[in-house]
């Protein structure tokens, strides 16, 4: 195929080229009709907003912009069809679930999945059945469930409809993927990979294995993580003959606007693009900045920055190295403490910070000038971290306290009865509601799953510490909200 074209972004030039005016949604008219203001601050983005339909392209699409942009993204990753979501790719992996399992039955689940894929679970009504991560205790990260772990699922429920996969992870961490998906295959079973930290992998041999490669039969990308595109921007593709393509997208036409915005598929259309053309070249090159960037930092007293603790025995199969997790445990301070102090002193925002960590994650846009920012600001930490106070204590659950125990369906769960109660007395009640240490987003508690006291003093002392806790109903975390009664579904 010609990846010289760019459909949908080079049909959005010529909408302007050939100045059509439409009166239909959007109301603004591109930015004709926004305040001043708004149009000072968004009036290049208001511009290039247009409708989808009798807009950029006539009312019946018959020019085909999208379905073309779809067809070279499938084939510039080589998979059998791809597809555009506007939703992001929390949407996405939403509508994977559906489609392998017709919103009914079991789903093998590693229990290290987003809180997107959790709503996934609430929404269908289906049985998580947890594949445990493997847990490092000195660290406290979770790694992705190995394929014995897949395996020994598979033995326990040999009806579940697919399994879903998280890799690589928020911390760049990857599962063992083509042997997990070896062991689900060989009992006929699709694989669904949550891959939203992984558009870039099948544009540079030294990354990690993308799960296409891998033989998945699903996998879902967000482009504007590590990609160049809007939020919201995502990809899902499909390949080989377990999935149906056509229920598929059927399932993400139910959850997705009926409003998509052409701004996002133009983004990752010219991304495609400029990957195929000069993604081995601008992943070299930062791959190459990040390495440079680490050593600098792993210079720097009191920091380290972690890469063969988190591929030791135990630990994750593969890692994405422009995810960089610096330890600053040695400085006496909390990872919240120092990303609340790189954005008020330095105007520089992490990902992934937590009780000794913070993550600063490379992309193909960085270059010298930006990480020297980040060198510059890490250089004044170890001063700066001596007149912070001291870090308050996170108790840290065991990873005994982390083995799940669902009594009850998520769905049941999170619609049914429920009350509110004190933490004190939450331990032993079945949670109603997920809450979420944001980031990384994996929920410490979900719909369902018995509360137990080691991941209540977790959270609490989390949220003391300076833990972001977005979703959960008391914000204080001083009361939980529990199901009143449930039956143990089994």
């Amino acid at each position: 195929m010609d990846h010289d074209e760019a459909p949908v972004l080079d049909a959005l030039a010529d909408y302007h080229r050939l100045d059509r005016y439409g009166f239909t949604p959007p109301g603004h008219r591109q930015g004709r009709g926004a305040d001043e203001r708004v149009n000072a601050v968004l009036g290049g983005a208001l511009r290039e907003d247009v409708l989808a339909t009798a807009g950029l392209d006539d009312r019946k699409s018959s020019n085909g912009y999208l379905s073309k942009a779809e067809e070279l993204m499938a084939d510039a990753v080589g998979a059998d069809r791809a597809f555009f979501s506007t939703c992001g790719s929390s949407l996405s992996v939403k509508a994977a679930i559906l489609a392998v399992t017709r919103g009914e039955g079991e789903l093998i689940i590693g229990r290290d999945a987003h809180k997107s894929t959790i709503a996934g679970l609430v929404l269908s009504g289906l049985q998580p059945r947890w594949a445990s991560p493997r847990y490092d205790e000195e660290q406290h990260i979770a790694h992705p469930p190995g394929p014995d772990e897949f395996e020994r699922m598979w033995q326990r429920y040999p009806d579940a409809s697919a399994a879903v996969v998280t890799s690589p992870t928020p911390y760049g961490t990857c599962a063992d993927l083509r042997a997990i998906v070896e062991v689900c295959h060989s009992r006929g079973k699709p694989v669904i990979v949550d891959e939203a930290w992984g558009a870039h992998l099948p544009f540079h041999d030294d990354l990690p294995t993308w799960a296409m490669d891998a033989g998945a039969d699903i996998c879902v990308v967000s482009v504007h993580k590590m990609g160049i595109g809007f939020e919201q921007g995502s990809v899902y593709h499909l390949q080989g003959s377990l999935v149906d393509p056509v229920r598929l997208s059927q399932c993400a036409d139910v959850l997705a606007t009926t409003s998509s915005n052409v701004l996002l598929y133009a983004a990752i259309d010219g991304w495609r693009r400029q990957m195929v053309q000069h993604g081995t070249e601008l992943l070299t090159g930062a791959l190459a900045l990040t390495e440079r960037t680490r050593a600098a930092i792993e210079r720097i007293p009191g920091l380290h920055v972690l890469r063969d603790e988190l591929l030791a025995e135990e630990a994750s199969h593969d890692l994405d190295p422009l995810h960089v997790l610096i330890d600053v445990q040695e400085l006496g301070v909390s990872g919240y403490q120092v990303a609340d102090w790189l954005r008020a002193e330095h105007r520089l925002d992490v990902g992934i910070n937590d009780h000794r960590r913070v993550e600063a994650v490379i992309s193909t846009a960085d270059d010298e000038q930006t990480t020297k920012r980040l060198l510059d600001a890490l250089e004044a930490l170890p001063d700066a971290a001596e007149s912070m106070p001291a870090p308050s204590p996170v108790s840290l659950p065991s990873k005994a306290d982390l083995r799940p125990v669902m009594a009850s369906l998520p769905r049941d769960a999170f619609f049914g009865p429920v009350e509110t109660v004190p933490a004190g007395e939450a331990a032993g009640r079945i949670a109603a509601e997920q809450v979420t240490p944001y980031p990384p987003g994996i929920p410490a508690l979900l719909p369902g799953e018995v509360i137990n006291s080691a991941v209540v003093d977790y959270l609490r002392t989390g949220l003391a510490a300076g833990m972001v806790i977005p979703d959960a109903a008391d914000a204080s975390l001083e009361t939980f909200r529990v199901a009143r009664s449930l039956p143990h579904p089994e």
